[in-house]
Formats: C-alpha cells, structure tokens, sequence
C-alpha cells in the first residue's frame, strides 16, 4: 500500500509523543509498504509554502512550511497556499489512505483533497487541535481553566493570548521581510525571532503581538467548530488511544460508530535490573517542558516534602519554553531538584532507570500518555493527575496513585506517604510487573494494516443501484 501519514510538524526538530509515536509506527509500516510523511514547519527563513523533500530515519518526509501568514482567523486552519501544496503532494503520491495525526499547520481542507484522489482518510485523535484553535489542549492558560466544554468566547480570549496569535503576527513580518523594503539586518533579526517562534519570549515579541493585525470574535470560533464537524464527516474512521478521548470525541459531534478505541504500540524498552528503593526518594518528570503539563504543580508539591527525603529529576528539553522554564527554575531554587535535558528516545531506559516513581502532573484533558505506558514497561510506578486518560491507565493503589489535578497540596501528600511507606512502593512496583504487557508498535501496526485494507475494500467495492 502506498500510505501518506499527515502530522502537524516532524522530527528531528520536533520530538513530542505524537511525532515519537507516528515515526515509530511509520517505521513499522514501512517495512511493508511505501510510507511517506507529510507535515509542516515554521521557518521565517525560508518562503511561505515553501516545500522540501527530505529523508528522516529512511522515510520520505515531505515539509511544507507554513508561517502563518494569515489574512483571517479562517485562514488559521485553512490557509489556502497550504492547501495547494498538499493537493501537489497527493498527485505526486497518489496514497491509497491517508492517516492523520494532527491537521495543526496543514488544513481542515486535507481529508476532502484526499477523497478527490480517491484515498480513504483514518486519523489517530492524540489532542483536541481539531476543535481547540490554541494548541489542542483545552486549558486556558491565563484564567487556569480546563475548558470540559467549549465557549466560543473564552476560546477567542484564550486564542489571542496563544503562541498561535503571535505568529500571525510574525506571519505578516515574515512577509514584509522577505520584500524589497526592509533593511536587510532588520530583515535577518525579525526572520531569526520568527524562526524561533512560539519558543521566544520577551517585550519585543509581545509588543508584536498586540499589533492589530487580525480580528477574532465568537462568531469566527462557531465556524471553526463548523469547520472541524465536516472534517468529522469526511474522515472515515478514528482511532482513540483512549476511552475518554474517544467519549469527549463523541460528545463533540463524531459518530460512535467511527471511532475504534485502541492504544498506542510501543518499541519495548531495553530492560535495566531494578534492585529497590535505597536511599531518598527519586521522583520523575519525563515530558515536555511546558504549562499544561504541570511541571510547577509537581515544584510546588516537592517544597513540601523535607528536602532530605527525596531527589526530583526533571528530563525535558529546557529550551522549548524558555519563559516556562526561567520559571520553574527559579521555583526550584534550594530544592533537590536536577534539570536533566533532554534525551533520544533510544535511550529512554537510561532515563527511567534514574527514577522510582514518575508523575504525570498533567493540567489538561491527557490522552494516553506515552510515559505512563514506559514507565510500566520499565517497572516504573506512576503518580497521575485524575484527569482524562491517565484515569484510563492507572489502577489505584496497584500500579499507581492519582491526585486531584492542580492540587500541589494534594500531590505532596501523596508523595509524602510513598516516603513515608516504601512497603507500599514495593507494592506497586510488584503491580506494575505483574500487570498486563503494553501492546508493541508491531501489533498496533498490524491492527493498523486491517483498518486500511478494510477502507481500500469498501471503496472498490461496486456499490448498489439505487
């Protein structure tokens, strides 16, 4: 089968668990089949629509970069340059499906060119980006409010305080740049911030910012939800990862009988002898280094322990979010607490194997966090927020523990009496053990090759006189 997978950005600048998890299942296919990877990138430095070619872990990457250059909120999630650059790259592929990741920096309008070239289309729902025009998260981060339901005003609020409205800013600098008018050191400097963007920080990015430069009502935001509705529609199957992201999925307007629920496969993760728990604590945080996921929360929780007890481990590219993490630094100060960068995703073993217990702190609405399922495979017990699908993969008191999300006071005590029981650590390392193996990236994939032949079937199938 010749196979398109359709995600919002790719490695190797990106390495978030959506990309991890596409390129390993992409890995896996392309042992049989022709796999090729179509995502997107904001670079300043080069022209808007701009596509590239490329070969990333033997796969066929095709990079088209999108730098917002945006003259409406529509545009946002149906820039028309985009969608001509993805219909060049169906003629060219000519993919018997389309599997989406992520339509963040493509177009709502992918699934209905994908059907032009008679490719069903299947989408792994990892985040809400199809219905949360800021980042897929459902969290407003300024009025700390998980958005359980959508209110077309908030979201325009939480809009033009997001990285996205910045780089529509930046999306019509970039174009001013690239003009005859521009002093060419102005140029190079607004082109490197843009590149940069939404990693930057600072009053000049702000100050960019609050230039009027697109309008966004509540109206706008109820045609985007319109918008993604058809998009459900024309998609002809999702697979949820977990049951609570496939029940929100169903809530917002996707038919039950769409929607497959079925986990993530992993790669196994080399094993590392475990010898028990000697000495403080080692508690750890694997992720992005970003608001939603909570990392101040677990700070403040650990300034409630006695320093002596424990050792926080913090694994996370520290230059993804620098705001963020000038932030947690400074919350961190006189704690035994260790930045720990970032690591290969080979190598995730290592990591895991510097740690006794991990916590998931997540703000937002999780899906399957792929940490969860390593840490299992690792012999690794967790400490979750209760919230989305980390309810989903924890069972209380046998391979974890959960907590009421954002409460800093509730997660120390639950590490306060991990310290305070290592029997109950050692129980919990027993469950998580003896619990049910994690499904491999080679089942998945399997499970994957049925539903594309399943949707190729049905489509040359003759169908009924009417």
């Amino acid at each position: 089968m010749r196979l398109l997978h359709a995600i919002h950005d790719f490695l190797p600048r990106h390495r978030a668990g959506s990309e991890i998890y596409a390129l390993r299942l992409c890995r896996e296919l392309a042992s049989r089949h022709h796999v090729s990877v179509l995502c997107a990138e904001y670079d300043a430095g080069r022209r808007h629509g701009h596509v590239t070619w490329r070969v990333f872990d033997d796969l066929q990457v095709i990079e088209i970069v999108n730098n917002w250059q945006c003259a409406s909120f529509a545009e946002t999630y149906r820039p028309p340059l985009i969608g001509d650059r993805i219909a060049h790259v169906m003629r060219a592929i000519q993919p018997d499906v389309v599997h989406v990741h992520n339509l963040l920096n493509l177009s709502f309008d992918l699934p209905s060119l994908a059907a032009q070239y008679g490719a069903p289309v299947v989408a792994t729902l990892h985040d809400y980006t199809l219905v949360c025009p800021s980042g897929g998260q459902r969290v407003h981060q300024s009025e700390q409010h998980v958005c359980h339901s959508i209110d077309s005003a908030r979201c325009a609020r939480c809009f033009r305080e997001s990285p996205f409205f910045t780089q529509t800013a930046f999306g019509r600098l970039s174009a001013v740049t690239r003009g005859p008018g521009l002093p060419g050191r102005a140029a190079s400097v607004l082109s490197a911030m843009a590149r940069r963007l939404p990693t930057v920080a600072g009053g000049l990015v702000r100050a960019v910012a609050r230039v009027p430069h697109m309008t966004l009502t509540a109206q706008e935001v109820d045609d985007r939800l319109v918008a993604a509705r058809e998009v459900f529609r024309q998609i002809d199957t999702f697979v949820a990862p977990s049951a609570s992201i496939a029940s929100e999925f169903e809530q917002l307007g996707v038919e039950r009988s769409k929607i497959r629920v079925s986990d993530y496969g992993f790669v196994p993760l080399r094993p590392l002898p475990r010898n028990g728990w000697r000495g403080p604590l080692r508690i750890g945080y694997i992720g992005t280094l970003v608001w939603h996921k909570g990392v101040h929360v677990l700070l403040d929780a650990a300034r409630s322990l006695p320093s002596s007890s424990y050792e926080l481990k913090i694994f996370g590219d520290t230059n993804v979010f620098p705001e963020y993490m000038a932030g947690l630094r400074a919350q961190s100060a006189g704690l035994p607490v260790a930045f720990m960068g970032a690591f290969d995703p080979q190598n995730a073993a290592d990591a895991y194997g510097q740690i006794d217990v991990l916590v998931v702190p997540s703000l937002w609405l999780e899906n399957s966090p792929l940490v969860i399922h390593e840490a299992f495979m690792a012999g690794v017990p967790v400490v979750g927020a209760r919230i989305g699908g980390i309810v989903d993969l924890l069972e209380e008191g046998r391979n974890g523990l959960m907590y009421e999300p954002s409460s800093a006071d509730a997660l120390g005590c639950v590490l306060r009496e991990l310290i305070d029981a290592p029997e109950l650590m050692r129980k919990l390392a027993a469950g998580v053990r003896t619990g049910p193996p994690v499904k491999s990236i080679a089942q998945d994939a399997c499970e994957w090759e049925a539903i594309y032949a399943d949707l190729i079937n049905r489509r040359a199938a003759p169908q009924p006189v009417t």
